[in-house]
């Protein structure tokens, strides 16, 4: 792996909010910081994901469970968004987030094919590509190469709490743009819809939603990347029109009905997955398409997301809804 011209990191991101990154990043190496919160905090002692494979195991699951990971459906919301150009009435963002593509290759042809069969006018990935979170990540990226071959050439992504900073150059050398506190137009017949992507806010907090609002001319709609739901207030305050976030997992391992039985945040049950509102603020937490720790989920299927953008009066609605295992 080479190393990356930090130079041109710290003049895109900040000086400071690189430096910030690189600190948290050389300890989570060093071991020093977990990522995890609550029940996760045992990974300071023993590695989460072994716990629940051995359950799994333990019951029977473990086989079932792995077919349901790869069982990735496609989900459709539809959304109205009062400052939407007409010029984007019916615009189709296919959102993708939490592949950890690398924890089992078997995922890769299957999102492929999935990818293929939607069509969408523009794609993004709202974080976590690879399933560690330190060591080599171009195997990661070797399948990412594949994952981005099957998306529209206008696409973007951001960058989670599984993902170094590092990893920026070999993503975009494989044609995956990554916004870090960043915003870039859409345009269609002279008009812009605005696409801002912000780093991540849950381990690193090297967010800055502000930096990356202000780029965007008043009156102009403009729809937020965050790896997390976590900062939806902030977001909500500075009038963004539509967050799309992911990190949850919506449980990954989740009870009848989809409870969650853990979940790597502190966050209100309504942010967990699919479709929620603040104030005026609309959002859609998504499930992820892979699986953290262990290639494996219950009650809590896997999912791309199709968000097709509306400017006719119309409530926000799934289209397809969650469906649930028996």
């Amino acid at each position: 792996m080479e190393s990356p011209d930090y130079s041109v990191l710290a003049a895109r991101i900040g000086r400071e909010v690189l430096a910030a990154r690189l600190l948290r990043q050389a300890k989570k190496t060093a071991k020093l910081l977990h990522q995890g919160e609550g029940i996760f905090r045992i990974e300071r002692f023993f590695p989460f994901d072994r716990i629940v494979a051995f359950g799994l195991n333990l019951v029977g699951l473990r086989k079932r469970a792995w077919r349901n990971y790869l069982d990735v459906r496609l989900t459709t919301c539809e959304w109205e968004l009062p400052r939407l150009s007409q010029e984007f009435e019916g615009f189709r963002l296919l959102h993708l987030s939490d592949l950890h593509i690398d924890l089992d290759v078997a995922l890769t042809p299957v999102l492929e094919r999935l990818i293929r069969s939607v069509p969408h006018d523009a794609a993004v990935i709202t974080g976590d590509y690879r399933n560690t979170t330190d060591g080599d990540y171009l195997p990661c990226v070797r399948e990412m190469e594949k994952i981005i071959g099957a998306l529209a050439p206008q696409r973007w992504g951001i960058l989670g709490n599984h993902d170094f900073i590092e990893m920026v150059p070999a993503l975009e050398d494989a044609g995956l743009p990554i916004l870090l506190n960043e915003v870039v137009p859409v345009e269609r017949s002279g008009q812009k819809l605005w696409i801002a992507g912000v780093d991540d806010p849950h381990f690193y907090k090297t967010h800055d939603l502000a930096r990356a609002r202000s780029r965007v001319p008043e009156g102009d709609c403009v729809i937020l990347l965050s790896h997390t739901p976590e900062p939806y207030a902030e977001a909500e305050a500075l009038g963004f029109d539509l967050q799309l976030s992911g990190h949850t997992h919506g449980g990954q391992i989740c009870l009848p009905g989809g409870i969650p039985v853990v979940l790597p945040c502190g966050l209100d049950r309504k942010f967990v997955r699919g479709v929620w509102r603040h104030g005026n603020l609309q959002g859609y937490t998504s499930p992820g398409a892979g699986g953290c720790g262990v290639a494996a989920r219950l009650n809590c299927p896997p999912e791309i997301t199709l968000h097709i953008l509306k400017t006719s009066p119309a409530h926000s609605r799934l289209a397809a809804p969650h469906g649930l295992e028996p």
